[in-house]
This record gives C-alpha cells, sequence and structure tokens, in this order.
C-alpha cells in the first residue's frame, strides 16, 4: 500500500467510526452528510468520493460490524469454549450490538435492505451455523447438552433467549444487581425453573 492509498484507508477508517458514534444515538435518516463529515473531521467531498452515498456508508459500516463479530466468533469457537461459555458469549454479543446500533436500526437493516439480509443470510449459513451445529454435537457427545434434546430444539431454545435479549440485559440494568441478574439468567437457561431434571 502506497503513501495514498494508506491516507484514504486511514479517512474511511474516521469516517465510519464516525458513522458508528452516531448511530448509538441517531437513526439513520436523521444523519446527514454535513454531520458525518463534522464528526470524522473531513470534507463532505471526501464522503461521497469514497462512498458514494449516506445509504452506502451506512450499509458499508453496518456489513463491516457483522464481518468482524462473525471473525470474532470464529476466533472464540476456535478456543473450545465450553457450552455455558458459549451461550454467555452470545449473549454478551447482542449486548454490543444493542449497545452500537439501536434495535430500530438493526431491524430496519435486517427487514428494509433486501441485499443485506441476503448477505447475513449468506455468511450465517456458510460460516456461523456450521460451527454452531458441530460445537452442539460435540456437547451432547461429551454429556454437556442432554441428548434428550434435539439439535434443532436446542438452536430454537437459544434463539428464543436471544431474541429478548435486549429486553433481558434492560431488567439487568435497571435491577441494579447486573452481575447477579446475569447469573440467574444463566442458571434458568441451563437448568429450568426447578434447577434440576424431574425423575422419571
Amino acid at each position: 500500500m502506497n503513501g495514498f492509498e494508506k491516507r484514504a484507508e486511514q479517512l474511511k477508517v474516521k469516517i465510519r467510526a464516525a458513522v458508528i458514534n452516531m448511530l448509538q444515538n441517531c437513526e439513520p435518516k436523521n444523519i446527514r452528510i454535513t454531520d458525518i463529515a463534522a464528526e470524522a473531521g473531513v470534507s463532505q467531498v471526501t464522503i461521497y468520493n469514497y462512498f458514494g452515498s449516506k445509504e452506502d456508508l451506512i450499509r458499508e459500516v453496518f456489513k463491516q460490524y457483522v464481518t468482524e463479530h462473525v471473525d470474532d466468533f470464529e476466533v472464540f469457537m476456535s478456543k473450545g469454549p465450553t457450552f455455558q461459555q458459549f451461550v454467555q458469549y452470545v449473549v454478551l454479543a447482542d449486548k454490543e450490538a444493542f449497545r452500537r446500533f439501536t434495535p430500530e436500526f438493526i431491524q430496519q437493516m435486517m427487514s428494509g435492505d433486501p441485499a443485506f439480509a441476503v448477505y447475513i443470510e449468506e455468511i450465517t449459513q456458510q460460516r456461523a451455523m456450521p460451527l454452531m451445529l458441530a460445537f452442539i454435537e460435540e456437547c451432547k457427545q461429551n454429556g454437556q447438552i442432554s441428548d434428550k434434546v434435539s439439535t434443532e430444539m436446542i438452536l430454537t431454545y437459544i434463539n428464543m433467549f436471544v431474541l429478548q435479549s435486549q429486553k433481558l440485559l434492560e431488567q439487568a440494568q435497571q435491577s441494579g444487581k447486573g452481575e447477579q441478574f446475569f447469573e440467574e439468567f444463566l442458571h434458568l437457561f441451563f437448568y429450568g425453573v426447578c434447577g434440576i431434571e424431574p425423575e422419571s
């Protein structure tokens, strides 16, 4: 990479970082190119030259976030986590996503942008899902997961909690006992309300 290319990449990083910061508090429709330029310390022309439009820039920022998230997931899975560590990672990753982006924005990107939805489906099916399926099967074989429950049901169960994770995390913050709340959540996830498997 020559000096010009390095400078261009540095400017792109600043612009993306500015958008990430702004999306924590603003809906995309309320963000203007002039605001992004001021936040990043670049000209509006620079943004248009590198990204084409505000919509394309926001899409690229979120796409990069998702890609990096999957990269991190692959690294985490390569370390051989326990099933409990896996669930904890998934919930905390959701917490980080909601910290960076509003729920409305995430929903808009997932349902209002067909091309982006296709990208998410592809990266999930080709990279994340094979890791999860192999991991669940391994956990069933070594006794971390009951062999009475199918892999499909385990994925459904995890997804059910993930879909509610934002509300759960908000309740944890409101309780003022975040660590205890999270420990109780994990206990409920693994052992249910009774805490033990009922005798047959």
